[in-house]
């Protein structure tokens, strides 16, 4: 898991190269594409048992679509804000997303939230608060783009938790790799540009270091629980700081600094509330 949130602030590096030379929706058609020879292998190698028409059933196949319509979009506003912001300023407000996640389980899952996540909610959005400054002449509006991404990339995770108990994982894999790529290639196909071999390396650079980022979180949820990874996502701020700085001359404020440590520091305490809360119902049913 350390080692895929070290591959996603590279791959975030390399798109903020690529947006200054293409456009957006090529570079997300690519990935996407990119990601679907891999669904397709993946499905093909490790479930051999099955065909594949019955890997593309889903029970719930309008979710499944919805699910991936959303990532393909946050994955385009967050190449677009790219232009715009520096990587370790967008990852420093996108670190709420866990936050987004625990406040709309309830109206998406219909989980119960306790107060003591909620504090941390309203503290973690209190943390972002600090790093946007509304009001203040360091605001900038396009700061607001990944706060965007926080809350659709919250939906995509509830969508996939709601879709994972009805569809195998392999379904949920190959939709997203089918969906977006048509999605984003209906939208790529009207604006696509010739490419120089750097362009075109850059891009080949890109898809690998995507598949292999999933390909590590894959084996990491392979080998424990999704509860107990999620505060290492919060790893790719601290990549993502070190990248900017060395590659672009980035460098966050203290205020930056304060609000990210806040937001960071909510999101851990949320996944350790939710850790003991699904740790409880397990304890109860294995005592039924």
């Amino acid at each position: 898991m350390c080692a895929a949130t070290l591959v996603f602030a590279v791959q975030d590096v390399i798109t903020k190269s690529l947006t200054t030379e293409v456009p957006v929706a090529q570079i997300v058609f690519v990935r996407f594409l990119a990601f679907l020879v891999f669904a397709l292998v993946f499905t093909a190698v490790t479930v051999q048992a099955r065909p594949f028409a019955q890997v593309l059933r889903s029970r719930v196949p309008r979710v499944q679509v919805v699910r991936c319509l959303a990532m393909c979009a946050e994955i385009a506003l967050f190449a677009y804000a790219l232009r715009f912001l520096g990587i370790a300023e967008i990852h420093a407000l996108f670190a709420c997303f866990p936050l987004f996640v625990a406040a709309l389980s309830v109206p998406i899952l219909g989980e119960a939230v306790g107060w003591r996540r909620w504090a941390a909610v309203c503290v973690g959005l209190a943390g972002t608060l600090i790093i946007l400054r509304p009001g203040a002449d360091v605001f900038d509006p396009n700061a607001l783009y990944p706060l965007v991404c926080a809350v659709i990339y919250a939906v995509y995770n509830l969508l996939t938790r709601r879709v994972s108990r009805q569809d195998s994982f392999a379904t949920s894999l190959v939709y997203f790799g089918m969906v977006g790529t048509l999605a984003a290639g209906s939208v790529a196909l009207w604006q696509w540009q010739p490419m120089d071999a750097t362009t075109v390396q850059l891009l080949g650079f890109l898809c690998i270091t995507s598949v292999c980022g999933h390909m590590m979180l894959i084996k990491a949820l392979q080998l424990t629980e999704a509860v107990v990874l999620q505060p290492f996502h919060y790893l790719v701020l601290p990549w993502a700081i070190v990248l900017g700085y060395l590659l672009h001359g980035e460098q966050l404020d203290a205020g930056s600094l304060l609000g990210a440590s806040i937001v960071v520091g909510s999101g851990v305490y949320v996944a350790w509330r939710e850790y003991l809360s699904d740790k409880t119902l397990s304890d109860e049913k294995h005592a039924q």
